[in-house]
């Protein structure tokens, strides 16, 4: 009888038991695939090969670039005719604006028209006011002048000659080329009658109350050939003090 030995494995190690058989009566399964065959199931799928020369892609890949440009000028486009509508909104609505403003003028103007005959007046008589200021900027009020003169001459003494010079609107007064004398503009000239010899200092000390007083001479003291009394010829000046300024602009 002969005795099969099993071989030993190296190093003392058992051998590796075979696969099991399969029990009586039943049908060996299928191997499993391995884990590399089961990814390539999972991942594979009808192979396929692009047989387009690479032209076509390139084409392809223009017309995309093209249809992305022509969408950024219709966007372009689009904000182009926003921008211009509304600009055309603004000037339509400014024109309107205008043509309202225009239409209020007009109806001012109409309403001012019925007016015409009093803003005629009222022109003239500002110009009347005008012309009476520079009229009367160089008027004296000599009646009011002659009363406080003779006011101020010594009780019994009358005036019987007055003689006037004043400054007029286009031409200045002429000026003493006596530089002692003062600014003038007018000169007041009058002869007076007196029962009793005249104190002539006296007198011209009297009469420096006048308003606008500047200076006063007498130029004569005459005794009358009937021996009625004296008369006097005494002259006064007078500066801008002596205006009334009767047509004056009133301030306020």
């Amino acid at each position: 009888m002969t005795e099969t030995l099993e071989p030993s494995t190296a190093r003392g190690r058992k051998p590796s038991q075979g696969r099991r058989s399969p029990a009586p009566g039943t049908t060996p399964s299928a191997p499993r695939p391995s884990r590399n065959a089961r990814a390539a199931l999972a991942i594979g799928g009808v192979p396929r090969v692009d047989l387009l020369p690479s032209e076509v892609h390139v084409a392809r890949r223009q017309r995309a670039v093209v249809r992305r440009v022509w969408a950024g000028v219709v966007v372009v486009a689009c904000g182009v005719g926003i921008v211009a509508g509304w600009a055309v909104m603004d000037r339509s609505s400014a024109e309107q604006d205008l043509r309202s403003a225009q239409d209020e003028t007009t109806s001012l103007a109409q309403q001012q028209g019925q007016y015409r005959d009093v803003r005629t007046t009222e022109s003239a008589s500002t110009l009347l006011e005008a012309a009476q200021q520079v009229g009367g900027s160089t008027e004296v009020d000599w009646a009011s002048t002659l009363r406080s003169v003779q006011s101020k001459l010594p009780e019994g003494v009358r005036i019987a000659g007055v003689t006037i010079d004043s400054a007029s609107v286009t031409e200045p007064y002429a000026q003493s080329d006596d530089p002692l004398q003062g600014q003038r503009i007018a000169t007041l000239t009058f002869d007076a009658k007196s029962a009793t010899l005249p104190s002539v200092p006296q007198w011209l000390s009297a009469v420096s109350g006048v308003s606008g007083f500047v200076d006063a001479n007498a130029n004569s003291v005459a005794r009358a050939e009937d021996g009625s009394g004296y008369s006097v010829n005494m002259t006064i000046h007078l500066d801008e003090k002596a205006f009334d300024d009767r047509y004056a602009a009133k301030k306020g």
